[in-house]
């Protein structure tokens, strides 16, 4: 019989000086999840959830640094009386060691001389495991000792502090935590270094309380590549925070505390809690002051800048995304012309069968369109086919053609709406009808909800695929809003007209142009943003979400496939 033979040990070499040293807690989150800490890690995602923010009002009082560390010398570690040795007790304390690859912020070091113990807060009550801890927390005291020693004091010990349960647990540094704390150090540098994310977990009862769950989409990804395992019913979050639009001529937006004030010539006109607030929307000349839009910038709330018309100009936002590794494979596929016309398809022929549903649903006569949903079921089949981009814009064309040449027979007829929404043909720059200059406002409206989304994702919204770039046009988030624009743009003018929420007094014509006057506008972005928070059954995943948060979730799904977990993009379709 062969005698065992154990493990050799090959720590990773130390680190140069352009690589960052690896946080403590990311290895907590690595034996808690691999998955999690690359998303945190490597890709710079970050989600609150309702006990990411109790942890952080748990430990308030250990944040705030008190007490000093001092530096290992001879005299404290062997001082001429017994009594003299200097008694330790230090919060918030910040070691790193090259040579580990590790930094660590000690909520509390207790300790007598040269010899140490870590103490790390944790929120909720001690789990009745063997350890009497969890092996991801035992893992992270374990890491701050290691650091404690690279500095050079005894630490064979830490513990961890329930602060609900108000108990100390000892951790002792035993052989076996001691290896698979650095062999956790060692696979989480080597995926860093790696670049490819672990796969999500399967069917873990972890990611229904992970704040990264709707970034990480385990159930989503799983039942793409499983057809028979469709995802778990998770609750998907709501969004409460919602857009903050400012179209009063020579308005004031200025922030008073953690409140935002619309006014003109001192008056105040609104008020909204900054934290209720998603982004900013301003239309025509409004005013931000420099705080203001500092606070905007801190909180990563997005300020989009728009003509009072609805011209979407462009959007202010802070550092943005960390997520270089997204950016890059967006960059990459981009000049792969096979890939872009691989995703064209998809979007095209997307945006074809959700109009052909529209006209479907909506057609008010008494005889259906039968002639029309043929030559769409047609040309959505086309658009799949096509070998280039060029032939796929003819039949995109076409379609659209056959969409809009039907479109008026989706709209109410009656005595004053016949005459006041009568529509013929789409036409813009600048739109000549009421109908036209509610679609050009609407679609103005959705690309701006996609960029502020695409850049909150990590994504370069004008990089894109279908879309060629242009200056200052947000080509991806025009390619993404394709099989949208029937469902969300085009039904919020349908509502609009047959609701009666905008009548033929809301617009003003001048120069051969018509637009919307500010109270009707006011009213139509209502219903758009009623629209956004309608809830619908997702086809693919059978649980429920906003139109708002499928945006989002189109927008990661994407990213997915970009960075190769998914083959082929699933752009959606309603049935």
């Amino acid at each position: 019989m062969q005698p065992h033979q154990g493990e050799l040990e090959l720590p990773f070499p130390e680190l140069g000086n352009d690589q960052p040293p690896i946080p403590a807690r990311m290895l907590n989150e690595h034996v808690y999840c691999p998955r999690l800490a690359y998303l945190e890690w490597v890709q710079g995602e970050w989600a609150d959830s309702a006990d990411t923010v109790e942890g952080r009002w748990r430990h308030r009082r250990v944040d705030k640094p008190a007490g000093d560390l001092p530096k290992p010398t001879a005299e404290a570690a062997e001082p001429a009386d017994a009594d003299e040795l200097p008694r330790i007790h230090a919060r918030s304390i910040t070691l790193s060691s090259n040579k580990l690859g590790l930094i660590a912020k000690l909520d509390l070091v207790e300790g007598e001389g040269m010899t140490v113990t870590p103490v790390d807060y944790k929120r909720g009550k001690r789990p009745h495991v063997p350890h009497g801890v969890y092996d991801p927390e035992r893992v992270q005291v374990c890491a701050q000792g290691l650091l404690l020693r690279e500095h050079g004091y005894d630490c064979d010990e830490g513990a961890i502090y329930y602060v609900e349960s108000r108990e100390r647990v000892r951790v002792p540094f035993d052989d076996e935590l001691l290896a698979l704390t650095r062999r956790s150090l060692g696979e989480l540098r080597a995926s860093a270094a790696g670049g490819r994310i672990p796969p999500p977990l399967v069917d873990s009862p972890k990611c229904a309380r992970c704040s990264l769950a709707v970034i990480c989409l385990p159930d989503e990804l799983n039942a793409l590549h499983a057809a028979d395992a469709p995802p778990r019913p998770l609750a998907v979050p709501q969004v409460e925070a919602l857009p903050l639009y400012v179209q009063q001529f020579n308005a004031k937006l200025a922030r008073k505390g953690d409140v935002l004030e619309v006014s003109k010539d001192d008056k105040l006109l609104a008020s909204a809690r900054i934290a209720e607030v998603s982004q900013v929307v301003l239309m025509g000349n409004v005013y931000v002051t420099t705080p203001c839009l500092q606070t905007l910038m801190e909180r990563q709330i997005p300020v989009t800048w728009h003509s009072f018309g609805g011209w979407f100009y462009g959007h202010s936002l802070g550092h943005g995304h960390k997520n270089v590794e997204l950016r890059t494979a967006q960059y990459k596929a981009s000049f792969d012309p096979a890939h872009c016309l691989r995703i064209a398809r998809g979007v095209v022929a997307a945006k074809i069968a959700n109009c052909r549903t529209l006209l479907r649903r909506n057609w008010k006569p008494e005889e259906k369109p039968e002639r029309a949903l043929q030559d769409m079921k047609r040309l959505l089949e086309q658009a799949r086919r096509c070998d280039t981009l060029e032939s796929l814009l003819g039949v995109e064309g076409q379609a659209a053609a056959i969409y809009f040449a039907n479109f008026r027979e989706l709209i109410v007829r009656g005595d004053d709406a016949s005459f006041a929404f009568d529509f013929t043909t789409r036409n813009r720059r600048p739109p000549t009808d009421a109908v036209n200059a509610m679609l050009s406002l609407a679609y103005a409206l959705l690309a701006r909800g996609l960029t502020v989304t695409l850049q909150a994702v990590g994504f370069d919204p004008f990089r894109g695929f279908y879309h060629q770039p242009r200056y200052g046009r947000p080509a991806l988030a025009l390619d993404l809003m394709e099989p949208f624009r029937p469902l969300l743009a085009d039904s919020c003018v349908l509502n609009a007209i047959n609701n009666g929420e905008v009548r033929p007094a809301d617009f003003i014509s001048a120069a051969g142009s018509v637009n919307l006057h500010p109270d009707g506008r006011k009213r139509f972005i209502a219903g758009f943003e009623r629209r956004l928070d309608q809830e619908i059954l997702h086809p693919l995943f059978g649980y429920r979400l906003s139109y708002r948060r499928l945006l989002e979730l189109q927008c990661r799904l994407f990213g997915r496939h970009l960075l190769g977990e998914l083959t082929d993009y699933p752009n959606f379709t309603t049935r």
